[in-house]
């Protein structure tokens, strides 16, 4: 009967081993020096060796002749625990034996010495999944087990294990293998079997078994069997439902030249062909992640402008859960890829956006302008009455804070920067130059006034945007702001904050529109504050640390916009002009 390649080179000797160094290191110094516990907790991804090694350590611990941790495998012990009929080594599964009964049957066996060996090792695979009554049985056993018993527990979700369990095991942390040593075994493999395969394939054989050894030992004999002959990287595609490297190239071509037709007969003719889709946009977000790999590290320009493409594999990346959750996956990605690219399109043509399509989503049109600038209230308001009322999605932790604070002082509010330094920043053309001094001034005001009903409400309104994410015109929009976390609000603000800060400045730049669609959608006047969940972070902090110092924080003004600076070193000023312009002719 055929074996699977699997269990073929299944590991006999610590030695064959692929990866999990300093654990096995660890292992071998306790069985050479005997200081090895009576119960172990090995937990880690699946495929990366917990229950091989189990195995291993639990023939070595019994090996008369022990060759520097190894089992000998020609000693008496050795010989009887390699055999599958060996009943001094038990593995159990505690997903079929989960119950009370079945480990008080196991605490009834524990006393019984072993039959042939010097130590009898109870494997239980999968223990998370024991009941909690399970758990409470095994509890004293498991503390103190009589001498000749050693207890190993394998898991794939540390998490679920109680920690009165964990407390009393020696514990092991299993990561993933690494990319070479799997192609390395995999192509140890494939010489001892004398399978015919590109390196190219073991390659993305192993890139594809997220650092598990047995799905790319068993990925490898799924392939080996469905081609007699060489085993080429197209044979690999088309067993995994994915797409050649060329049409990847080409599909991320349409997408970067708005070519909304040819993307969408290419989505069309992958699902025609049965190709798992959600698997192809993680085939893209490698692709385009290799491509920004090379620009950076290796200073390879690409043929798009590289802030499109991560962009683009933000975009994805953030989304793939959905997609992969999405009851049709094709129009999910359709409408994914839409919005990427009408939203590039709007941003190179200065983010207009279509303004009847917003009358028909709510009244008339009103400036862009009048939105952003949302009225202020000039009184001065202290967080001395907050109390309850405070408003943060703070999490509930103490830390050691910076108590520096460069954004707000105490009774002026901030530190505002003077406009021959944002003359020197690059900001986009159609943003007001002191727009930095502005997001500060609308973050301190929110501090002032931040109010924990408001922020229930404002949540409640973002949830009627989705009504709104497949509209052509202002879907790309409301995607954004439903990615985006809110933090904080008053009666003018909403403080968003986004993973990554390419997202950030995608909507900096578009931030008038963003706030004209949503106060129309929700019939609000509001403005943002968008910044990175990083920034978001630090800011917090520093809020926290000044309630804690006592620091005020005072409501102010919002500055003017300013468009255009005045430049006051000319030789002929303002002045002279009004006073000589009848008289001189000025060029």
């Amino acid at each position: 009967m055929y074996q699977a390649l699997y269990r073929k080179y299944r590991p006999k000797n610590f030695e064959d081993v692929v990866g999990q160094v300093p654990i096995i290191k660890t292992l071998k110094n306790s069985i050479v020096n005997n200081r090895f516990s009576h119960a172990y907790l090995f937990f880690g991804p699946r495929g990366t060796g917990k229950t091989t090694i189990s195995k291993i350590f639990a023939r070595a611990v019994n090996c008369e002749n022990n060759n520097n941790g190894d089992a000998c495998g020609n000693c008496d012990k050795c010989n009887h625990s390699f055999d599958k009929e060996c009943v001094d080594i038990i593995e159990i599964d505690a997903a079929s034996n989960n119950g009370v009964d079945e480990i008080r049957e196991l605490r009834n066996k524990v006393s019984l010495v072993p039959s042939m060996l010097k130590y009898k090792i109870y494997i239980i695979d999968e223990v998370h999944m024991l009941s909690i009554g399970a758990f409470n049985a095994l509890l004293k056993t498991l503390e103190e087990p009589p001498e000749h018993v050693i207890f190993i527990l394998a898991t794939t979700d540390y998490q679920k294990v109680p920690e009165t369990i964990i407390s009393r095991c020696q514990c092991f942390n299993f990561e993933k293998i690494s990319n070479n040593n799997l192609f390395n075994r995999l192509k140890y493999i494939t010489d001892v079997e004398k399978i015919n395969i590109d390196d190219e394939v073991l390659d993305q054989i192993a890139k594809n078994s997220d650092g598990g050894l047995r799905d790319a030992i068993g990925l490898l004999d799924k392939l080996s069997s469905f081609s007699s002959d060489k085993i080429t990287i197209d044979d690999f595609y088309s067993i995994n439902g994915l797409i050649t490297l060329t049409e990847i190239n080409n599909f991320c071509i349409y997408i970067f030249n708005n070519d909304v037709s040819s993307v969408l007969k290419m989505v069309e003719e992958f699902d025609d062909r049965g190709k798992n889709l959600s698997q192809i946009i993680v085939q893209i977000i490698y692709y385009l992640r290799n491509v920004m790999v090379d620009y950076y590290v290796n200073n390879i320009k690409p043929k798009y402008d590289i802030k499109l493409i991560v962009e683009l594999i933000n975009l994805f990346n953030t989304n793939l859960s959905n997609i992969r959750k999405s009851e049709n996956v094709k129009i999910n990605i359709e409408m994914l890829i839409l919005n990427y690219i009408n939203n590039s399109l709007s941003s190179s043509n200065n983010n207009n956006v279509n303004d009847d399509n917003i009358n028909n989503i709510k009244h008339s049109q009103t400036n862009v302008r009048d939105n952003y600038k949302a009225s202020k209230d000039n009184k001065i308001v202290n967080n001395n009455d907050m109390n309850n009322d405070m408003i943060i999605q703070i999490n509930n932790e103490n830390k050691n804070i910076d108590s520096d604070n460069s954004l707000i002082k105490e009774n002026n509010g901030y530190s505002k920067k003077s406009n021959d330094k944002l003359k020197n920043k690059v900001i986009s053309s159609n943003l007001p130059l002191n727009f930095e001094e502005i997001l500060s001034t609308r973050l301190n005001n929110t501090f002032a006034k931040a109010n924990k009903q408001l922020l229930i409400e404002e949540q409640d309104k973002f949830k009627s945007l989705n009504d709104y994410i497949y509209d052509q015109q202002i879907g790309y929009i409301i995607n954004e702001l439903l990615d985006a976390k809110i933090c904080m609000v008053s009666d003018e603000n909403i403080v968003l904050s986004y993973e990554y800060q390419s997202a950030v400045n995608q909507n900096l730049d578009n931030i008038k529109n963003i706030t004209d669609i949503y106060n129309k959608i929700t019939n609000s006047n509001k403005s943002f504050v968008i910044l990175s969940n990083e920034k978001w972070n630090e800011e917090k902090n520093k809020f926290i640390s000044n309630l804690k110092s006592g620091v005020k924080y005072n409501f102010v003004e919002e500055p003017e916009e300013v468009f255009e600076v005045q430049e006051n070193n000319d030789i002929i000023n303002n002045d002279t002009i009004n006073l000589f312009e009848n008289v001189v002719e000025f060029e």
